[in-house]
């Protein structure tokens, strides 16, 4: 059946792209850049407008060769970039029936620069830029970005929110999925953490926040996806940047990356490589008091874990592209990660009576030493069929994982009066192992009228498999723990299939697409002494349309008005499937849970937006059975498990604006008013929680001059219901100040929550005769010096293949 209907897919694009190749006009406007002397200038850039809106722009080739195709009729004009000359423009140019194709010949570009010593670029990119699908910030465009980490910099991006474990939500929603260069992360969880403050910021470009992904990308997600764009050397030569920096709180950090890229003919070599030492460390108070059946107080649980982090990680991305002719390039990318880390948690827990009396203390020592590795192969090919934009790339992906943890955790009882009761020591050994294969192809045609049609095909194939070998030692005896050890296996297989069709207009921009995707999945945990086998298998199928609405109500594009709605699916990682209990101390567990269904998500946003500078969003999303952290008490013990929630529903509204107070004075703000509703039954009877917040970032810049540049912000949010949890509100300040040395060159000093405000408290509700609530603090405030230089030439080479056919898979491995 599924031959069937990949067959059945494959001559629809056949079809559709032999009638759309037939219905092209043939319009053209094109013509050759020369400089002075008549030589063919390449590279240079060439911005086709109408009605002074910018609708495409290439770049010249080596013949200086330049070509807009497929165009409707009306006016244009041309617009040449080249570094060291003035713009040319032309005049306005009518493309009609009588005039088809529109041939400017030589056109005479003076690149003369013998006056020119040195050249400044004061002009700077806006923080967020608005497309029709997605929201882009520009990293580079905050000083305050400057020598942190990719997890800070989403933190400060409009929407995203980063709690104290490191759980990203995007306006609201649980369930992001992270790209990196189109590529999926394919981690999640306290993993996805890690490598996101392993990940330097100046190895950054653009985030792109994308709630309603389109048809191309992996359904997989609610919230939407985040792709992290990295920075691209795209100059010929030899050409490149080094950033170091020096992060100083309580404890030393350090992030430094080097990128190169080296072209020559036929022949381009890319690659970053960055290194992060990581200090860090977690105060965390936890208070619980258990109650008898009448409501009184039984006796009282008060825990302090002081958590130190040691670790140091090293990544590299390093590629090959061979353009064996104009239109067809094939390339190679390898990315590696090793990280070595250590985590020691010292806990002391005072258990005490109705009366508050001390009854018994327990004191551990938990250390984890964590080897976790990634690599990854990825080859392409890309080849473009004319220059109107018909294109096809195929992508092949491997990528591994490998995690080696190993726990001993020393616990300690004793008494009131502190003489010793009990000791004994929990070992674990718990190796964990991805393998990850995925293989897709793209095509994209242009249609007639402005409109494209994109399609594709992918199939993806996962094998996870985790094992986690326990044992305890008291008396001077060891024993293997079979109620905590556990062997889980767990396959999938994703085929699917899409169609997009999207036309940009003066005023008028629509998207379209399907997205099909079949799911096949099965789980086998081997049994034990004390566990027997289990297995279970499961097969669905789904369609994800989606649909994006663009229209500017006057011709200066002053006013315009958005609409977009999607579905999407969001499936559980892949270790909460597994069933086996995971100790983070003696009172706490973490359990996996194979009974996990998909969650599906509908969601509609409109949007206004004001002189490409404010944009007011209003949202609304529904999710049916949620997946969310559940915590269920057993016999004092807290057990955390993924769960099924139920239904929830989720409404915001948000103003993202870009103001020039003054040529030297620029504000940015994001401000977003939501709700969320979730209705849910619980093990403790149903459950519906209804919870308002509000969050707010304002950004404030000054130019002092032209090298030196200051900045102030300020993160807000409110106190947050969700399910189970109440969180507190959270504040702080920060401050950046910039100088640049010389044009390749820039220090930057930067400083985030200068008063230290950044402390998280919530209130977990809903607990069967038991209240908790807790205080988690971090290593905050930082001072962070960083230095940034940069080498080579300064034009630009049209870049090549970012994207390639992993897609979802990496979101859903978790430690």
């Amino acid at each position: 059946m599924k031959l069937k209907l990949m067959a059945f897919l494959v001559t629809c694009l056949c079809i559709a792209s032999t009638l759309a190749k037939a219905q092209q006009p043939e319009t053209k406007i094109y013509g050759h850049v020369k400089d002075a002397d008549l030589k063919n200038i390449e590279f240079a850039t060439v911005a086709l407008m109408k009605d002074s809106v910018l609708l495409k722009t290439t770049f010249t080739e080596a013949d200086g060769l330049f070509s807009f195709e497929k165009l409707s009729y009306g006016q244009y004009q041309i617009k040449i970039s080249v570094l060291g000359a003035p713009i040319y423009k032309t005049g306005i140019l009518l493309l009609d029936a009588n005039h088809p194709e529109i041939n400017l010949a030589d056109l005479k570009i003076s690149t003369a620069a013998t006056h020119l010593k040195e050249v400044n670029i004061t002009a700077q990119k806006a923080f967020v830029e608005r497309k029709i699908d997605r929201t882009v910030v520009n990293v580079d465009a905050l000083i305050s970005n400057t020598g942190t980490t990719a997890l800070d910099v989403l933190s400060k991006s409009p929407g995203v929110n980063v709690d104290q474990n490191g759980n990203i939500t995007l306006k609201g929603k649980n369930g992001v999925s992270i790209f990196i260069d189109d590529k999926p992360t394919y981690l999640s969880g306290a993993d996805l953490e890690n490598y996101l403050k392993s990940l330097p910021s100046s190895s950054l470009d653009q985030i792109e926040l994308m709630t309603n992904p389109p048809a191309k990308y992996d359904a997989a997600g609610n919230a939407g996806v985040i792709n992290i764009k990295t920075k691209k050397t795209k100059i010929t030569g030899f050409n490149g940047g080094v950033n170091l920096s020096l992060n100083q709180g309580e404890l030393t950090r350090s992030n430094n990356s080097f990128n190169f890229n080296y072209r020559k003919d036929k022949i381009n070599v890319f690659g970053n490589l960055s290194y992060n030492l990581n200090n860090s460390f977690t105060d965390l108070d936890l208070n619980r008091k258990y109650k008898k059946d009448d409501g009184s107080a039984d006796y009282y649980f008060n825990q302090n874990s002081y958590f130190r982090r040691h670790g140091n990680t090293l990544n590299l991305k390093t590629g090959l592209d061979y353009y064996a002719s104009d239109k067809t390039t094939w390339g190679m990318v390898f990315t590696g990660m090793n990280r070595k880390s250590k985590q020691v948690n010292n806990n002391t827990s005072n258990l005490s009576n109705a009366g508050r009396q001390l009854d018994s203390v327990i004191k551990a020592e938990n250390i984890d030493r964590i080897l976790y590795q990634n690599a990854g192969v990825n080859l392409n090919y890309r080849h473009k069929f004319d220059k109107a934009g018909r294109e096809l790339t195929v992508d092949a992906d491997y990528l591994l994982y490998r995690n080696q943890t190993n726990q001993a955790y020393y616990n300690y009882s004793y008494l009131s009066d502190m003489t010793l009761k009990s000791q004994d020591i929990l070992s674990g050994n718990l190796p964990s192992n991805i393998d990850i294969y995925t293989a897709k192809a793209d095509y994209s045609q242009p249609l007639s009228h402005n409109w494209k049609l994109d399609a594709g095909l992918k199939t993806a194939y996962t094998k996870t498999n985790n094992i986690a070998d326990y044992s305890i030692t008291a008396n001077n005896k060891t024993v293997a723990d079979y109620e905590k050890s556990n062997h889980f296996i767990y396959k999938e297989n994703i085929n699917a299939a899409y169609l997009n069709f999207s036309r940009e207009g003066k005023r008028f921009s629509l998207q379209a697409g399907l997205r099909y995707e079949n799911t096949i999945s099965n789980g086998h945990q081997l049994g034990n002494l004390v566990k027997p086998d289990s297995s279970f298998k499961r097969t669905y199928n789904s369609l994800f349309p989606t649909f994006y609405f663009t229209y500017k109500l006057d011709t200066a594009g002053n006013n315009e008005l958005g609409l977009n709605y999607g579905r999407r699916i969001d499936r559980p990682y892949y270790q909460d499937l597994n069933p086996f209990f995971s100790p983070l101390d003696k009172f706490t567990y973490y359990v996996g849970n194979p009974f996990l269904k998909p969650a599906f998500t509908q969601s509609l946003e409109l949007s206004h937006i004001f002189k490409n500078k404010i944009t007011t969003t209003l949202g609304y999303s529904w999710v049916r059975d949620e997946v969310n952290e559940t915590i269920e008490i057993l016999n004092g013990t807290y057990y955390s498990r993924p769960a099924n929630v139920g239904k929830t529903t989720v409404k915001n509204i948000s103003v993202n604006g870009e103001i020039d107070i003054t040529k030297w004075l620029k504000l940015n703000a994001y401000l977003e008013l939501g709700n969320i509703i979730s209705k849910t039954d619980f093990y403790t009877g149903f459950l519906s929680t209804n919870g308002t917040y509000f969050r707010t970032t304002p950004n404030l810049q000054m130019k002092i001059s032209p090298t030196w540049n200051t900045e102030a912000n300020f993160r807000y949010q409110s106190k947050l219901s969700n399910v189970q949890f109440l969180v507190g509100a959270v504040h702080e300040f920060g401050a950046a100040v910039q100088k640049k040395l010389s044009p390749k060159s820039t220090l930057k000093l930067s400083a985030s929550d200068i008063f230290r405000d950044r402390v998280f408290v919530g209130v977990i509700n809903n607990l069967a005769k038991t209240e908790a609530n807790w205080t988690n603090r971090g290593d905050s405030r930082t001072v962070v010096l960083s230095y940034s230089y940069r080498f080579g030439k300064a034009f630009s080479t049209p870049s090549k293949h970012e994207s390639s056919g992993a897609d979802e898979e990496k979101n859903r491995v978790k430690n």
